[in-house]
């Protein structure tokens, strides 16, 4: 059996910034630590880390400020991968030797090939296991839209080129990767055409925050959080034209980070005063189980997926009884009518799904225990 107590894991991460804080990363970290795990958090320095934590972190410092920097540094790194190069030598040689530790374990969790290509030659340098945590794939929307990263002014001309080489910059790395864990289904089998030692860590809810609890309200509100991209637009106007055809008082409620947004501490209290909550989706995007269905389901509110996935998503809502995947109008308004029908009976609704601890955060990070020590 692993000796928890004497396991130090360099956790490799992209700055865990507001609002979110990157909640998979903090959660992992939090819990290794409570079981004895010693972890330490290198990221990239970008704001103060304003969140409880029992854990040494690391900020490396990359850019100096102004946007000639960022552009001069983002153009080199384009064409030489300065970014990852830098990052690694800087932690190597600065940064990493004041913690006088020695790593058994590097564990980078990364949306794009940074910090994977720095994790990968630490790991190296130090001659231990990399195990990377993939959190999104650029091929999981069409032509990149989900990635904002992806979208600056100067990336258009030459997207493909662009985007090519971060594909193949992040397949390399997952190639020579010793494990690998993601986020969805579909994502597990996209990688394994890479590396075969790929396995599922869903992201889930945090239970301490999303729990159920029945709170009685006065308005009937669907409510969806989130980020709102160019490809959601037509799955919006699905549900505000059932809303219109429906004819009760129903309050469609859009949280975005542009328009009326949730602090962090209060999005399991906004979840449990709604009625239903709204995930927006297209057929073309795979495998993106928006952290908000994982909230809803831990509060126990119905969910409405417009439109179907036709995958990862739609099948894991069957699973759990959160709600529906549909882009069937008509199926949207009944499903409506019944749940203002229980709210006018009750003050409030609740979904009653099945399933829903085996995706709390608590459940699916005790699965990436597993794997760590099956890594190690």
């Amino acid at each position: 059996m692993t000796n928890k107590q004497s396991i130090n894991i360099l956790v490799v991460s992209d700055p865990p910034a507001a609002p979110g804080y990157l909640p998979r990363l903090r959660y992992l970290c939090d819990y290794l630590t409570d079981k004895g795990y010693h972890i330490t958090l290198l990221t990239e320095q970008y704001q103060s880390f304003d969140f409880a934590h029992d854990y040494p972190i690391i900020a490396v410092p990359m850019y100096s400020g102004g946007t000639l920097d960022w552009l001069t540094k983002t153009i080199w790194t384009l064409l030489t991968n300065w970014h990852n190069r830098v990052f690694a030598k800087r932690a190597i040689t600065q940064y990493l030797p004041a913690q006088e530790q020695k790593y058994d374990l590097v564990l980078c969790t990364a949306f794009s090939d940074f910090p994977l290509g720095a994790a990968e030659h630490i790991a190296r340098y130090y001659g231990v296991p990399l195990l990377c945590d993939i959190r999104d794939l650029d091929e999981q929307v069409d032509d990149s839209r989900y990635q904002y990263h992806h979208q600056a002014w100067w990336t258009m001309p030459g997207r493909s080129i662009y985007r090519a080489i971060h594909i193949h910059r992040r397949n390399r790395v997952i190639r020579a990767a010793n494990t690998i864990t993601t986020v969805s289904p579909w994502h597990v089998d996209f990688i394994k055409r890479y590396n075969i030692n790929t396995h599922l860590v869903y992201n889930g809810y945090n239970e301490k925050q999303f729990y159920p609890s029945d709170i009685k309200t006065d308005t009937f509100r669907i409510t969806y959080i989130g980020s709102l991209f160019d490809w959601q637009q037509s799955a919006l106007q699905i549900i505000q034209q059932a809303i219109r055809e429906i004819e009760l008082p129903v309050v469609l409620d859009m949280h975005t980070p542009q328009s009326n947004p949730v602090p962090f501490d209060r999005l399991g209290d906004v979840i449990r005063r709604s009625c239903v909550m709204l995930v927006l989706t297209n057929p073309r995007t795979h495998g993106m189980l928006t952290t908000k269905f994982y909230e809803a389901l831990g509060c126990d509110k119905p969910v409405i997926c417009v439109p179907s996935d036709q995958g990862a998503l739609s099948k894991l809502i069957a699973h759990t009884h959160a709600g529906i995947a549909t882009d069937d109008k008509e199926q949207i308004k009944a499903f409506v009518r019944t749940l203002y029908s229980e709210w006018q009976k009750n003050g409030f609704t609740r979904q009653n799904s099945i399933h829903r601890e085996e995706f709390s955060r608590k459940a699916q990070t005790e699965r990436l225990e597993q794997i760590i020590n099956n890594t190690l």
